[in-house]
């Protein structure tokens, strides 16, 4: 396949820095691929000497293969790998380590587990709080920050290190290391021993890195020093597409690239090989918003190929049932008109969106693929204990019951105060009046009254009532202050469950659905497996790299896209990243969507589709 001029000029570069910005398919997988060869076949550079390093073990064996069949089918020993790949490697021949070494998944939630189990710290969902705390480790090891000098969002500072150091003394005990300790070791040994990073430096003398966008400081500061003394560093990325801070990603890295290396050359892919032209000038429109960016002028494709047919077009819905219905209707549209289900994605900011959706999608029969894990709402801890008060208001209260709900708000009751398999609500009463606690016993007769209640209304109105006649929403609220998590991010579950029950007036309508959605759900994760025609849904993070004939974005609402935890203008330039990555998966058709109204609440037009439309430019 010919090269376009900068693509040319990105592959012909031989020695020193190059930074290569490469926006969205402007073939960056093809330039890094042509300029191996042109080393190898041009420059006679022993391809032994060449790294190509990328973020997923995918995308390495992709680059591998297509460079081999522009090799014509030759092997050379080029190192094609993850940066994980490449560290461990260095830490094999250094340390001795093997791949029993590398601690399974599964075994660091394992060790999690015991570790907060013999702190005896308070949580609602272990695997919740298991997964944030590995998370705020992990994010601890990216940036390199020290762990006296780390503030946790999961837990109190002082839990968290201590959390932290039994841990990592229970890994390093086992001689264990997890993906992040491999940055953490490799950094460490190349500062500690000249010898080791010497000879690693003449082992790799070109490095060509692609998704630069994505690296984070470690992982810069060990292909700095890996780079030495040539600096034959060859990056390839695009700043408007890095949205991975969450994993201590840091784009300020690639646009600080030229202050890092002041004699780097800079190369533009400009020409966008994937999108229609209205794609294209929407998300040029949109990310020009953002302030800390390189500036480019990105082209559609024309000439070398025929250009993309296609359209962008915005919608404003009454509701998200409304919103699903016409989604639904556009992609059999589409498929009438020539597409298949393969060619249709649905995109969203959060893994909580598309349930709804998912819900309409078994109702029509449609096959879909998610790429997140899509936690099912009503496993939920929150929906459980909400089920829980409902069970207790409609038959006899059990003791397993009451022990879940009891002190959901806090109502001071004490479990060895309640030891009969059945409750008895006068029984358990009189045992605080005899101890002269009355206050505690007003608060069981008080529940009683509250279950006689809720065995008298609808599910709508039980769920209303529990939140606010209860005090379940002030738990939440008490409970998020303690966590030190953001509170509303509880609420919104609160709000979907009791926006998603206004259509079932019993209560054995509702059950119902929730055995079939379930049902349903763990039929489709099957199916997933077997059937080759779906439609793809997806978030944001996950779209990325993908590519679709027809694009639907999902609920394009300001508090969801851009996120409503985002209030910095780093973080915002983050969510409009997001989003862009989101718009320019569509390579002919973009449908962008809002609602009025989200889980009941009134929410505004996200703020990215009047940017889309050109609006404040």
């Amino acid at each position: 396949m010919a090269l376009n001029k900068s693509q040319a000029e990105a592959a012909s570069h031989t020695t020193g820095p190059m930074l290569v910005l490469a926006g969205p398919g402007s073939g960056k997988t093809l330039t890094i691929t042509e300029r191996t060869k042109f080393l190898i076949s041009r420059q006679g550079i022993d391809p032994s000497r060449i790294l190509v390093v990328t973020f997923t073990k995918a995308a390495a064996a992709e680059m591998r293969e297509r460079f081999c069949r522009q090799m014509g089918g030759k092997k050379y020993p080029v190192t094609f790998g993850t940066f994980h790949a490449v560290f461990f490697q260095v830490l094999k021949h250094a340390y001795g380590f093997h791949g029993g070494n590398i601690i399974r998944e599964e075994q660091r939630y394992q060790f999690m587990g015991e570790t907060i189990q013999r702190m005896h710290l308070e949580y609602e969902d272990e695997k919740e709080f298991i997964g944030e705390l590995l998370g705020e480790i992990s994010l601890m090891k990216n940036t390199g920050i020290s762990l006296e000098h780390y503030y946790p969002k999961a837990c109190a500072k002082e839990i968290f290190e201590q959390v932290f150091r039994e841990f990592d003394g229970k890994m390093k005990e086992k001689r264990l290391i997890d993906f992040d300790d491999m940055l953490v070791y490799c950094y460490e040994l190349f500062t500690q021993r000249e010898d080791i990073l010497s000879a690693w430096q003449r082992k790799f003398q070109y490095i060509l890195i692609d998704e630069f966008q994505d690296i984070n400081r470690l992982q810069f500061d060990i292909v700095r020093m890996l780079a030495l003394p040539e600096n034959n560093i060859f990056a390839v990325g695009d700043d408007d597409q890095s949205i991975y801070r969450f994993r201590g990603a840091k784009p300020e890295l690639m646009l600080g690239f030229g202050k890092a290396y002041p004699d780097a050359r800079q190369v533009l892919l400009d020409v966008n090989y994937r999108c229609a032209e209205p794609v294209v000038e929407a998300s040029l429109r949109l990310i020009s918003h953002n302030t800390k960016r390189f500036e480019k002028k990105i082209l559609p494709c024309a000439g070398i190929f025929p250009p993309r047919q296609g359209k962008v077009q915005y919608f404003l819905w009454e509701s998200q049932q409304e919103e699903g219905k016409a989604i639904i209707e556009q992609i059999l549209r589409d498929c009438r008109n020539g597409s298949s289900y393969n060619d249709c994605a649905v995109l969203f900011r959060t893994n909580t969106q598309p349930r709804l959706f998912m819900s309409q999608l078994m109702a029509y029969n449609i096959p879909f693929r998610t790429r997140d894990n899509i936690p099912n709402l009503y496993e939920h801890w929150i929906t459980k204990d909400i089920l829980t008060y409902i069970r207790l208001a409609q038959g006899s209260p059990t003791r397993k019951d009451m022990l879940q709900i009891m002190n959901r708000p806090n109502r001071y009751l004490t479990r060895d105060s309640l030891m009969e398999g059945t409750v008895d609500f006068q029984e358990w009463a009189g045992y605080f009046y005899q101890k002269k606690q009355h206050w505690v016993a007003e608060r069981i007769e008080q529940m009683e009254a509250d279950l006689r209640v809720l065995s008298r209304i609808g599910p709508f109105a039980a769920i209303n009532y529990i939140r606010m006649g209860i005090g379940y929403e002030a738990y939440l609220e008490e409970y998020a202050k303690y966590r030190k998590i953001n509170g509303s991010q509880l609420v919104d579950v609160l709000d979907e469950l009791q926006d998603g029950v206004r259509e079932f007036h019993t209560y054995g309508e509702w059950f119902a659905h929730m055995e079939t959605y379930t049902e349903e759900l763990k039929r489709q994760q099957k199916q997933q497996e077997l059937s080759a025609e779906c439609v793809s849904l997806a978030t944001f993070h996950s779209a990325k790299g993908l590519e679709y004939a027809n694009v639907h974005i999902l609920d394009a609402n300001e508090e969801l896209t851009p996120y409503k935890k985002a209030i910095l203008d780093m973080e915002l330039e983050e969510e409009r990243r997001m989003f862009y990555v989101g718009i320019t998966r569509a390579k002919e058709n973009l449908y962008v969507h809002s609602v009025k109204k989200y889980n009941g609440k009134a929410v505004d037009i996200s703020r990215f589709v009047g940017e889309m439309q050109g609006a404040g430019v």
